[in-house]
């Protein structure tokens, strides 16, 4: 209804006035004044995007579950989370499998701690360092600062973890039940640097093992 919400309407032909609508009354500024028509000042948009329109695309479900396997397995791949960027000289081991406690870390002082005990904290600090203010329309869109994407911690189920972690720049946190593609593989580059808990490992592998069958 944006621009729509008005009584003008035309004075029609004979007037020598152009035939747009017209807002009503002798109220100073707006009497007389051009509304509704989408080039009048305040008026409604040109081409509104249709209600009937499909913005969603689907894929096929085996499709979408070849990609979510490839994505799933490239994190197990030292070579090609190295070649995204990551940094894996201190990790412990790839994949990276915690246990349960870490998914029940409260604090952020908690999580940068045990970040820091499975050489994870220097990946991190490359994001953080990486850290770009936008330029131009994109601040006040929504996409403000822009940054590296760090690890990604995927969980059963988040008992703080989401918390303790929020603020650590380029880190995210995901429920296994929730994973997807563009978790584990952002901007279609896969072999991110993830870390497992058990529990949540268990999960997917039972899960998506029904699935493909």
């Amino acid at each position: 209804m944006a621009g729509k919400r008005t009584t003008a309407k035309s004075v029609g032909v004979g007037k020598d006035l152009a035939r747009v609508p017209r807002v009503k009354g002798d109220r100073f500024p707006r009497a007389g004044q051009g509304a509704f028509a989408p080039m009048t000042v305040k008026g409604r948009l040109t081409h509104a995007p249709s209600a009937e329109r499909r913005l969603a695309k689907g894929i096929n479900k085996k499709e979408r579950l070849l990609a979510l396997w490839s994505a799933i397995a490239a994190t197990a791949s030292k070579d090609r989370v190295a070649s995204r960027g990551h940094e894996v000289q201190k990790v412990l081991s790839i994949p990276l499998v915690v246990s349960d406690e870490f998914q029940k870390l409260k604090t952020t002082g908690e999580a940068q701690k045990a970040f820091e005990e499975l050489g994870l904290w220097d990946d991190v600090a490359r994001a953080r360092s990486g850290v770009k203010i936008r330029a131009g329309r994109g601040q006040v869109r929504g996409r403000r600062v822009k940054h590296p994407r760090g690890p990604l911690l995927v969980v059963l189920k988040d008992e703080g973890i989401g918390k303790a972690a929020r603020n650590l720049t380029g880190v995210d946190i995901v429920e296994a039940s929730n994973l997807n593609v563009e978790d584990l593989a952002p901007g279609t580059h896969a072999g991110r640097l993830t870390v497992w808990t058990k529990s949540a490992l268990e999960f997917v592998e039972n899960r998506f093992a029904k699935q493909g069958n």
